[in-house]
């Protein structure tokens, strides 16, 4: 491609994407598409000869748009919103053109010494020491798998080279989120050695039945090696009680990993500070700026504040890849799976400092304000319940009829194309859940979904 024609067509696309921010909800947010559609209508075979840019951007518009599900669009309320917001995306442009790979500090300095900055700078909104270090993945599931992976090795530093060690258990909330369980698969733990531990009646796990299930495991001649505790779990955003499961991870010399993928970033907003009560006592945190500070898919933070640790499961250098030892040139490839590493840590910088961190407390203190409303709605509502304390941008409600009843609310309402809402089982009862966190929703967007529960309870 020519220097023209990609000037040309850079522009064309920033159109398009600016139109696009603009008005999302020009689409319906939950794709149409059948199943297979998308590959039906594409040929089965690559072609033999080059295409036009022209045409390729046409194809973009007729098939590709009609097959997306719309993670930007206001009315995306399932699950947890994801958003791309504008200075993050002109950062994902800039990376994509630089196409920089930090192998080592050597082969890309600027994204390994930035990545240190921006995190730190994360780490202190969040109200976390400077003793936490911190590196980039894509998703909280690799964060956990490199933290269960950290904690095996502090329990069986054998178990690397052998392949085998003591019989380790991890424990874990029955609400934990279910990258905890492939994690503990791929450690070679194996998911029979994960504990579930019951929850009380906000769904937070209970020191006492953990506390239980480890002298049980120990009577067994099993050794405890990883507790997860979640902040912000992801059927209902409950929060495990930190501080008393940090004092029993101490007392059995077990790893603490706290899981606050979701909420984590909602720590940078100073009257939520309490969500990471006790995570001084924590090993490794994982949180998703990808989630909840507007900041385009993928980026997820994995801290630790025993690094050397972590270093120990992970490093090997090849000699190809070495270098002359320098006290300030960190290389992130030897504290976890990836060799090549892309510079993710631009459209996190770029975020930060658009914004700042009033700017994005203040859209994530407007986001709590909002579902705080409809959860009060609910509660008043004399047809429908709250399920779940709703201290963040989720509410967990039903209908008080049946399950079936439900179902129906939540299939009408995806039906229509204007909102979109995912459900959750909460004490063995279907639950649609309401869930923000994009930056294009506002307080209309969520009184609209309550509208449309209401009206298709009533149908």
């Amino acid at each position: 491609m020519t220097p023209d024609d990609f000037r040309r067509y850079g522009h064309q696309l920033v159109e398009w994407l600016a139109a696009y921010q603009e008005h999302p909800e020009r689409y319906p947010v939950l794709s149409r598409n059948a199943p297979g559609a998308l590959i039906d209508a594409l040929p089965a075979a690559g072609p033999q000869h080059p295409e036009s840019m022209d045409r390729i951007l046409a194809d973009f518009e007729a098939h590709i748009v009609p097959a997306l599900t719309h993670w930007n669009h206001p009315g995306f309320m399932a699950y947890f919103a994801t958003s791309a917001a504008g200075p993050g995306i002109l950062a994902e442009f800039l990376a994509a053109g630089l196409n920089a790979n930090a192998i080592l500090w050597k082969t890309a300095p600027a994204v390994t010494e930035l990545e240190q900055v921006t995190l730190a700078w994360l780490r202190d909104w969040m109200g976390l020491s400077e003793h936490w270090f911190g590196l980039i993945f894509d998703t909280a599931s690799i964060g956990s798998l490199h933290a269960i992976l950290a904690a095996r090795e502090a329990a069986a530093p054998s178990f690397r080279v052998e392949g085998s060690g003591p019989r380790l258990t991890v424990y874990c909330s029955e609400h934990a989120h279910s990258s905890i369980d492939k994690a503990v698969m791929a450690a070679g733990i194996g998911s029979a050695n994960l504990r579930k531990i019951g929850a009380d009646a906000e769904f937070r796990m209970r020191p006492d039945l953990l506390e239980k299930a480890i002298k049980e495991d120990l009577a067994r001649g099993a050794k405890p090696c990883c507790v997860v505790a979640t902040v912000g779990t992801t059927s209902s955003t409950s929060v495990d009680p930190v501080p008393a499961i940090g004092a029993i991870a101490r007392r059995h010399g077990m790893w603490l990993h706290v899981d606050a993928a979701y909420a984590g970033s909602a720590a940078i907003v100073p009257e939520l500070q309490w969500l990471l009560d006790g995570v001084e006592q924590a090993d490794s945190l994982v949180t998703n700026p990808h989630k909840w500070l507007f900041t385009p898919l993928d980026l997820s933070v994995l801290y630790t504040r025993r690094p050397d640790v972590l270093r120990q499961a992970f490093s090997l250098v090849p000699e190809y890849l070495r270098s002359r030892e320098n006290p300030r040139a960190v290389n992130f490839m030897e504290y976890g799976i990836p060799l090549g590493r892309r510079f993710r840590a631009l459209k996190l910088w770029f975020i930060l400092r658009y914004y700042g961190r009033d700017g994005l407390a203040a859209m994530i203190r407007a986001q709590v304000g909002w579902m705080a409303e409809l959860a009060a709605q609910v509660e008043a509502h004399p047809d429908f319940e709250l399920c779940a304390p709703a201290p963040l941008s989720v509410v967990c409600l039903r209908h008080r009829s049946d399950d079936e009843t439900n179902r129906h609310i939540l299939e009408s309402i995806n039906a229509g194309g204007e909102i979109f809402l995912s459900h959750t089982m909460l004490a063995g009862r279907y639950v649609i859940r309401v869930a923000i966190g994009n930056q294009n929703t506002t307080r209309d967007h969520v009184q609209r979904a309550w509208q449309l529960i209401l009206n298709a309870s009533s149908r």
